[in-house]
This record gives structure tokens, C-alpha cells and sequence, in this order.
């Protein structure tokens, strides 16, 4: 192709471009409305939606965690060497049950110790006995010596010293005994401190084993951990709220819970305490929650989502959320007119938001409202609805054709 026919061909090109851009524009400005959105321009297509009377209910889904009810942790109160640990992790165990056993022949032999003291004791004091009933029997001769004139007063005072001499002596030998035994006592406590019961206090008879952190054959301190006793019946859970949700809050209400582990289905509870404080860091505060664990399937550390109540109404104005619309900081919807030609501006108030749905609170709300398009219309203006033209339009083309 020559030079002339290329530049020619770049013309006719140009020029179809032209002619489909004006094409184009005027149909858009066919469809969209003039400047004097009041009426005067042409209609603006909407989309509607009815304005619902009935219930609606504020929830709010928090994060969070579970927690054991109540947690008691295994330890010896003496040291020794763990000769046996009787549970593991996972196995129940009964108030008051033996879970561990510590090495005991030392003990063992300080009780023998202590009981061989004792005995020596009540040895030493039935000899301290006899000793002040001699000193005794020697005073009594001594004061009728006296009496008589045949002993000194020297002789009588050194029989009357003698005599509470040996008393002394008994009574110590009396304190001694209570020492020993107390000795007996205290070896057969630490004898027994060997043998280690998990005795909770309070709480149910039956708890999990949720933790070892022992073996058998390791040399442990007093106060060492040897086992973490968990209950998870029922269980806790903890999740965090921030200030808008804090008011709405309180001790009973109840829960709904999800967790990963079980996909569809809910557990219920409840909540049992509110923090009265706010944590610095997060501006949030910690709420409890108290869950029935039946079978104990909910376990600690569980991620869990909890869906609370928060506010309830019975009778509402209710609107779609997307009929919302901001115009000079004030919040409104458009009604639609009776005749579905025209809309009206009306400021409301928000109120509780679920799902897609929001109550509003305002004068004359009723009848339908505007969920799209807001953007080309005003107060008064002139609107058209598809979805309602339409049908009358495509039935007087059939008709015409008809003709």
C-alpha cells in the first residue's frame, strides 16, 4: 500500500473513533441527571429496598482462649529421688489419690533415730524419778533429825537443796520427753511428705493430669514441680473487649463458642467476672467466662471465638446498611415518594447494627429507600427504578409490535 492510501486508511480509522466516543457520551448524558438535581433534570436511576419493621439484635464475635477452671500443681515437700510416679499425662485422678513416691530410707531411719531418742528420754526421766523420791525420803529423815536436835540446819538445807535438786531434774527430764517425741512426730510428717496425694481443696472430686515434668529416677528439691492436676469441668474462657463493647458487658450473660477443633459446632456459657480495669498496653479489658464441658473436649489453649448478645430489640425501624449516606456531616437515608418518582432527604439516628441491617431512628420513615444511587440524587429529585420500569416497558414493545 502507498503512503497516501496508509495516511488515508489512519483518517477513516480516526474519525470512527470520534464518531463512537460521541455516541457514547451523549447516551451517558441522556441517562444521568442535569445540574438541578431538584427535579428539573432528568430522572436518576435507583435501586430501592423497603424500610423493615421488627426485631433486631446487636452481636459482637470476640477472640480468645481457653483456660483450665482450676489448676493444682504436684510437689514434694522434702527432697529426695522419684522412686515411682504413678499417673501420666492424660490420666484422671481422684481427690486425694497418690500420684508419686519419693526414695524413703532416709526417712525411715529418721524415725527409727527419733523413736530410739524417745525411748532414751522416758529412760532418763523414770531415773530422775527415782532420784527425787530418794531426795525426798532423805529431807523427811533430815527435818525429824531436826526436830529432835540431833541434825544441824546445815544438814536440813542440804537435804532440802538436794531434794528440789532432783525435782528440776525431773521436770527436765519430762520436757526432754516431749521433745523426743515431737522429733518422732516431725520424722514420721516428712516420712509421710515421701508418699505425695494430689489433695485439692474445693472443686470437682475429678481432675486431668495436664502436665509431668519429672521422671522416675530424678533427684528432686522440696518444691520441685512434678505435676500439672488441671479441672476441665467445666472450663474458662478468657477473651479481651475494648470500651465500646465494655458497657454492654455483664456477669450472666450469655455466650455462644465456636473452636477450630470442632468445626459446627457450639458450646454454651456464660460470664463469670468482668475486670473493673483496663490493660494499659491494649485498652482492654479482661472478661472470664465460665463453658460446660461435657466429655472434657474442650481443652486449655484452645483458640475460640465467642458470640455475645449485646443489646436486643424487639420493635425496630430497620434499613439496609448500604441506604446510609453522609451528606454535610449529617447522617441520612432518601425515601422514596408514594408514586416512586421523587425522594426525600431524612436525617436519622443509628442505632444497632447485624449483618447487612441497621436500625435507624428518625420522623416519617417508612415505605422504601434508596440503597443505590445515592450519589445523583438530592432532596426532591427525580428518580427512576429500573427493576419497576422495565417490565411495563418491555410489555408496550411487545404491544407495539403487536401492531
Amino acid at each position: 500500500m502507498s503512503p497516501a492510501g496508509r495516511n488515508t486508511g489512519i483518517v477513516v480509522g480516526l474519525a470512527g473513533v470520534a464518531l463512537l466516543a460521541w455516541l457514547l457520551v451523549g447516551q451517558v448524558r441522556e441517562r444521568t441527571p442535569g445540574a438541578d438535581k431538584g427535579g428539573g433534570g432528568r430522572a436518576a436511576p435507583v435501586e430501592v429496598a423497603p424500610v423493615e419493621h421488627g426485631p433486631i439484635v446487636l452481636r459482637r464475635t470476640f477472640s480468645g482462649a481457653l483456660e483450665p477452671q482450676a489448676q493444682f500443681v504436684v510437689a514434694p515437700k522434702v527432697a529426695g529421688r522419684v522412686e515411682r510416679l504413678r499417673v501420666n499425662i492424660a490420666d484422671t485422678v481422684t481427690r486425694g489419690q497418690v500420684v508419686a513416691e519419693l526414695d524413703n530410707e532416709e526417712f525411715v531411719q529418721a524415725v527409727a533415730q527419733a523413736r530410739a531418742d524417745l525411748e532414751v528420754a522416758r529412760a532418763n526421766r523414770a531415773e530422775a524419778a527415782s532420784a527425787l523420791e530418794i531426795a525426798e525420803r532423805d529431807l523427811a529423815r533430815a527435818e525429824k533429825l531436826r526436830e529432835r536436835g540431833v541434825a544441824s540446819e546445815v544438814q536440813y538445807d542440804a537435804a532440802r537443796a538436794d531434794q528440789l535438786a532432783k525435782k528440776v531434774q525431773l521436770e527436765a527430764a519430762g520436757a526432754r520427753i516431749a521433745r523426743a517425741r515431737a522429733s518422732l512426730e516431725a520424722a514420721n510428717i516428712r516420712l509421710g511428705y515421701t508418699t505425695i496425694a494430689a489433695d485439692w481443696a474445693g472443686g470437682d472430686d475429678e481432675r486431668v493430669v495436664a502436665d509431668r515434668y519429672v521422671d522416675e529416677g530424678q533427684t528432686v528439691s522440696a518444691n520441685t514441680e512434678l505435676l500439672l492436676i488441671v479441672e476441665l469441668q467445666p472450663i474458662n474462657g478468657v477473651i479481651y473487649v475494648s470500651e465500646v463493647d465494655y458497657a454492654r458487658l455483664h456477669p450472666g450473660q450469655e455466650v455462644a463458642l465456636s473452636t477450630d477443633a470442632y468445626p459446627g459446632e457450639t458450646f454454651r456459657g456464660r460470664i463469670e467476672r468482668i475486670a473493673p480495669v483496663f490493660r494499659q498496653e491494649t485498652r482492654q479489658a479482661r472478661v472470664e467466662l465460665t463453658i460446660d464441658n461435657p466429655g472434657r473436649r474442650l481443652k486449655p489453649g484452645m483458640f475460640i471465638r465467642a458470640e455475645i448478645v449485646l443489646e436486643r430489640l424487639a420493635e425496630a425501624i430497620i434499613v439496609p446498611e448500604k441506604a446510609l449516606v453522609r451528606r454535610d456531616d449529617v447522617t441520612g437515608i432518601f425515601l422514596v415518594a408514594e408514586d416512586g418518582r421523587s425522594v426525600a432527604w431524612r436525617p436519622v439516628r443509628v442505632g444497632i447494627r447485624e449483618g447487612d441491617k441497621t436500625q435507624v431512628e428518625g420522623e416519617g420513615l417508612r415505605g422504601r429507600v434508596v440503597t443505590l444511587g445515592q450519589q445523583l440524587v438530592d432532596d426532591g429529585s427525580a428518580i427512576i427504578i429500573p427493576a419497576e420500569a422495565g417490565a411495563p416497558a418491555s410489555a408496550g414493545g411487545k404491544e407495539a409490535e403487536r401492531r
